[in-house]
């Protein structure tokens, strides 16, 4: 009758340490997705053209076009900086061109690239606004572009 009461109360204890690692196990799995994702959300922001058109009247911001060469000859938004993202050499290129201290306000054709782009230089330490929807939104809003 002893040895079954102390088996009972064993089984529970570790019950209780079981359920009680599980527990821990999944709230520091939900903490980390997070936090993670906290950081993800931080490392640049995403505008709409208005918020870009304001953005980009100062003085200190750098625009980049990350399309093609051919995508950027067919019109760009003025006083933009063409770097392929495409290119080998687009984060070479980018951190020799850019200036880290000044911010980026990056674009390109639906801000699919410029996303990307906005990540990785957010990654090495550059504040970067990414325009949304890209070019096509710019011009559907009738922003003025140049060639």
């Amino acid at each position: 009758m002893v040895c079954q009461l102390w088996h009972a109360i064993f089984c529970i204890y570790l019950n209780f340490l079981i359920v009680k690692q599980l527990l821990l196990l999944l709230l520091t799995m939900f903490g980390l997705s997070s936090c993670m994702n906290a950081q993800d959300n931080a490392k640049f922001t995403n505008t709409d053209v208005a918020g870009f058109a304001k953005l980009i009247t100062n003085p200190d911001e750098q625009i980049l076009d990350v399309r093609t060469p051919t995508e950027f000859a067919e019109g760009h938004i003025s006083g933009a900086v063409n770097i392929d993202i495409y290119d080998d050499n687009f984060m070479t290129d980018a951190l020799k061109t850019l200036d880290i201290s000044r911010p980026v306000a990056v674009y390109c054709r639906s801000g699919k690239r410029s996303a990307d782009a906005a990540a990785r230089l957010a990654a090495k330490g550059y504040r970067v606004t990414n325009l949304e929807g890209g070019i096509l939104a710019w011009n559907d809003q009738k922003q003025p572009t140049v060639k």
